[in-house]
């Protein structure tokens, strides 16, 4: 199922109408209201599913909330310390931070070591007649040299094909994907989050760079709507994944967010 992005196209080619913004303001404005009523009004097996919803939501919410508080609050130490301490030590408390090295310095890390911690270590290698099918080009069809990805794949938002005669790999539209179903492994919830990039495909480094996207694959995802900050409180804007499925086989990617 192609996944094209119409409706981002022709806003960025014809704009959005003037009360745009007023209109969205006051829709969220009634939101409110809205739910108000349902939760008042709603009876019956209805009205079970909604507060179940709503009950999730807050659940999910407050889950949320305490962890962004735990990643900058101080906690005092239990142990105490042998000796005596000076006078002007005494009133004082010996704190540390929560969380002293972030997640995102780990991933450096280990990035820079070549060693990753992910769901699926090993992963069934991928042959290249798998991969590509050969298309037949020129008059006489003697020609070979042309190839057609078949497995999802994704491209940036900029991307432009290259004219007909100079393209060696295609990569279908059809087969082109920009969004990926990311599982917290922590928060146990499912995004539907955009994909900024493939990072590392384990067949090798070609399909990274054609954005092949296999069982395995590590991709950048934009995590900027999930909210999640730093122990320094700074935005953590892209993480990685690793995808779970065979994306060509479901029509979806499913991936698991390594944290």
């Amino acid at each position: 199922m192609p996944q094209g992005d119409h409706i981002e196209l022709h806003q960025k080619r014809h704009g959005r109408r003037l009360d745009y913004e007023e209109r969205k303001r006051k829709r969220a404005a009634r939101e409110v209201h809205k739910r108000s009523r349902d939760a008042r009004q709603l009876l019956g097996a209805k009205g079970k599913r909604f507060a179940k919803k709503r009950y999730a939501e807050k659940a999910q919410m407050k889950k949320t909330l305490k962890m962004h508080d735990e990643s900058t609050s101080r906690q005092k130490v239990d142990d105490v310390q042998e000796g005596a301490l000076p006078p002007y030590l005494l009133d004082r408390d010996q704190t540390q931070r929560a969380k002293v090295l972030s997640n995102t310095i780990k991933q450096k890390r280990m990035e820079k070591a070549g060693k990753w911690e992910v769901p699926l270590p090993k992963v069934r290698p991928v042959a290249e007649e798998e991969m590509f099918k050969v298309l037949r080009t020129g008059k006489r069809k003697t020609k070979q040299w042309k190839r057609m990805v078949t497995k999802a794949t994704f491209v940036g938002p900029g991307f432009t094909r290259k004219p007909p005669k100079y393209e060696r790999f295609i990569r279908p539209t059809g087969l082109r994907f920009t969004k990926a179903h990311v599982t917290h492994p922590e928060l146990k919830c499912t995004f539907n989050l955009d994909i900024i990039s493939v990072k590392k495909n384990p067949n090798g480094q070609m399909y990274s760079t054609l954005g092949v996207l296999t069982r395995g694959t590590i991709i950048e995802v934009n995590v900027s709507e999930l909210g999640l900050v730093t122990p320094a409180g700074k935005v953590v804007w892209g993480k990685y994944a690793q995808v779970t499925n065979n994306p060509e086989n479901d029509g979806c990617i499913n991936a698991v967010l390594l944290v």
